[in-house]
This record gives structure tokens, sequence and C-alpha cells, in this order.
């Protein structure tokens, strides 16, 4: 019941700042003839432009404050603009007005129109992170060219108003948990990067994970190894960062979650490199644990010399980025479904430690980011479904396996499920889908 008066209340805020701007904007030849009117029109002005969006007492988030608020200024620029051009060109006619009265009036509406335009979109795009490069540009160069503007528009404003409610519903759960702390495992968690990315502070690699888990009780540590070392070598530099944070913090054990690469790194460490005791459970996040066809075909299928030319140059700006020493062939033969096979037994599974194992599918190719929207062709021919990089039968692997499906077309690809482009797919909830991950360790005394 709460909601639906919620949504009244909504509605009928809209409709007044319509009016209330409809009537400002197509104003300027009733100011003439009675200047005093100027007073409510620049009232209405100050109030269509601050108001809208922020009457909403449920959104306590500043940046979805502003987000709405753009998106509340676009829709009474959209619907004042529609009403506008009705208005304009009957109003010349009806008050009998000459040529350079209804030009001045269509300029004064412009105007008007101008500065409620430009405060919902700078609003939206200073503050929306679903929005796209392409709807921006698409909605500042179309927004005036009626009726394509509806459509331009109107696809905005779905996006804005979506991530809206996705992320006020977001807060608005975990504040009604926060005291159960959810994913306050017994041990911390520990994140560990794939192949081709490190760790950032600016630019996390788990996307919005983190915060999430955080939120409902996580403690988290990062692998910090480098982005591109072959499998051995990555290891060793994870087995001495779990010792440097043992050291400080005096943790006995981790639940790694490891994603691509991540998952073989960690792997080979606890075969190879001792750090079993200090692992209370390993789930490997689409690694590919059988191998990935699609590094045997770049490898095999592209010139040598043009496979030194790109190493050359990632391992160059790698390094200037932090890593010690990357090497970006050597990481990619690991990848290899040769490789795997020689250091891994797909069955084997390391004693005292809770494993499993979590793999997703890309429906269409085109819904994918790049370049896993070219590379999942390429792989789906070879190898079959797939995530845009590692075939789906890759994944599988410890005493529990989790296959992602949703009812879209799209898919969930290998970057989606570390929601690395912060997006807010339909039918996964890839935030949630590590929270519940997170839990499921606690209930199990990990």
């Amino acid at each position: 019941m709460g909601n639906f008066f919620r949504r009244i209340s909504a509605l009928f805020y809209r409709l007044i700042f319509c009016i209330m701007y409809i009537f400002a904007a197509n104003s300027l030849f009733l100011i003439i003839k009675r200047w005093y009117l100027i007073f409510p029109v620049l009232a209405i002005l100050f109030i269509a432009n601050l108001l809208p969006g922020f009457t909403d007492m449920k959104i306590t988030n500043g940046r979805l404050s502003i987000c709405n608020h753009g998106a509340e200024c676009l829709l009474i620029f959209l619907v004042t603009l529609c009403v506008s051009v009705i208005i304009q060109a009957g109003v010349g006619y009806h008050f009998s007005l000459n040529a350079k009265q209804i030009i001045f009036n269509a300029l004064f509406c412009i105007l008007l129109l101008s500065v409620i335009f430009w405060n919902g979109i700078i609003s939206v795009y200073c503050s929306s992170l679903q929005l796209g490069i392409i709807h921006r540009i698409l909605g500042i160069v179309l927004a005036w060219w009626f009726p394509v503007n509806l459509l331009v528009l109107g696809n905005i404003l779905r996006i804005v108003f979506r991530e809206q409610r996705v992320e006020t519903e977001k807060v608005l759960l975990n504040s009604k948990r926060k005291d159960k702390e959810i994913c306050k495992t017994k041990y911390p968690i520990l994140l560990v990067h794939g192949f081709f990315f490190r760790d950032n502070k600016h630019l996390n690699y788990w996307g919005r994970i983190p915060e999430q888990l955080l939120a409902n009780g996580a403690t988290i540590y990062y692998g910090e190894h480098s982005s591109a070392l072959c499998v051995e070598d990555s290891a060793e530099e994870l087995r001495e960062r779990i010792e440097k944070i043992v050291a400080a913090t005096g943790a006995e054990k981790f639940n790694i979650i490891a994603h691509s690469k991540g998952g073989l790194d960690c792997r080979y460490a606890i075969k190879h490199l001792g750090i079993g005791e200090h692992v209370a459970s390993l789930t490997t996040v689409n690694t590919p644990n059988r191998g990935c066809g699609y590094a045997d075909i770049l490898l095999e299928k592209i010139p040598n010399f043009i496979q030194r030319i790109f190493a050359r140059t990632y391992n160059t700006a790698a390094h200037k980025l932090g890593d010690p020493a990357p090497d970006f062939l050597a990481g990619a033969r690991s990848l290899t479904e040769s490789a795997c096979a020689e250091r891994f037994d797909p069955e084997e599974i390391p004693e005292g430690i809770y494993c499993q194992s979590v793999g997703s599918v890309l429906r269409r190719a085109r819904h994918g980011k790049f370049p896993t929207n070219i590379s999942s062709i390429i792989v789906k021919h070879y190898n079959g479904p797939n995530d845009g990089l590692v075939p789906t039968t890759s994944f599988e692997w410890g005493e529990k396996y989790t296959l992602v499906r949703t009812n879209r077309s799209r898919g969930v690809s290998h970057a989606d499920i570390i929601d690395l482009n912060r997006t807010n797919l339909r039918g996964f909830d890839v935030r949630e889908f590590y929270v519940q991950l997170v839990a499921d360790l606690k209930n199990r005394g990990l």
C-alpha cells in the first residue's frame, strides 16, 4: 500500500511540475501584456529546476538523488517540449501576434527549455553509472530533434529510472539485514583477480561486489599479484601475499574467491607451494580448469612476430603500471588446454579445503563487451557454449558447481560475472549472487 501511495504522489508532483513549466515556457506574450507575471514565472523557473526528484524521501543516497533529479528534469523537458510545439504553432494565430512577437515567444520558450534540459542532462550524466557512451552522445545530439528525441531521451529515462529503482532497493535491503551480517564469515575473504588485469583501488577489478560484501559484514583482502605471469610465478606471488596478510593480521585461513586464471594460480599454490594450511575454501569463478581453447587458437594462428610485438607492448605498459616483470606470453600459454592438463588433474580436490566452482554463459555474442563479443563467436565454433572466453566444459571443479543462466537473451559474460562493467543485468543480480555465495560459506562454518 505504501508503494502505491508513493507512486501516486510521484505522479502528482510530476504533473504539477510539468503544468507549471509548460505555463512558464510559453508565457512571454502574457508577460509583455502583464509585466508582473515575470515574478511567478521566475519562481516557477527556480522551483522546477531545483526540486524535482528530491521529493522522493525513499532515496537516501546522494548520487541516486542527483540521478533521480536529473531524470525528472528531463521528463519535464520532454513533456514541455511536446506540448510547447502545439502551443507555439497556434499561439500566434489565436492571439493575433505579429512575426516579431512569435519569434521572440519561441526563443523565450527555447531558452527555458534549455535551462531544464541542461540541468537534467548534466545531473544524469554526472551521476548515472548505467548510461553507455552511445546513449550519452545521442542524448545531446538528438535531444531537440522532435519526435526522434522522444525515443532517445525516453530510452535514457528508462535506463536511469531503472538504475535508481535497483540501487534504492539495494540500499534498503542492506539496511534491513545490516545487523544479521550475513557475510561475516569465520575466515576473511581473499579476492584473486585473473589474467590481463590487476587490483586497483581506483577501478576495482571486482566492480561493486566488494562494497556489497563489506556492507553485509565481510572482511576482504586482495591478491595484488601481477597481471601477466605464468601460473607458477603468479602462484608464488600469491603465496608471498598470503604470508604477509597472515603476519600482519594473524588470520589463520582465508576463503579465496578467484576469477579466471586466478583460480589456476590458487590451485597451483595450494598443491605445490604449501598455502593449503591457510585456505579454508576456494571458489573458482569462470576459471578454465581444463584450459581455454581460445588461448590455443590464438597462439597457433597468430604469427610469432605479431605475438612478440603485442607482448612487448603489453609488458612495457604493465611494468609502468606496477608489475615487476610481466610476461604476457607466459601467462597466455598457461591457459591452454595442454598446459592445464599437464599441471592439474581435473578431478583432484585438496583435502580439508571446501572447493567449488562457478561458470556462466554468454548466450548472444553481440551483447558482450569488447573483446568477448568477438571471441565468443570463435570459442563457440571450436568449443561450444562459453562466457566469451572460456567454454562451459572447462568450468566445473570441486564439490559444488554452479552454472549461472538467465532467462534473458543476453546471458552473463566473463566480465559480467565479476561486475567489471558495472552493469545491472536483467535476470541476474551479480552483487547479490556474491552476497549469497559468501553467506553460504558462513553457514558452512567457514
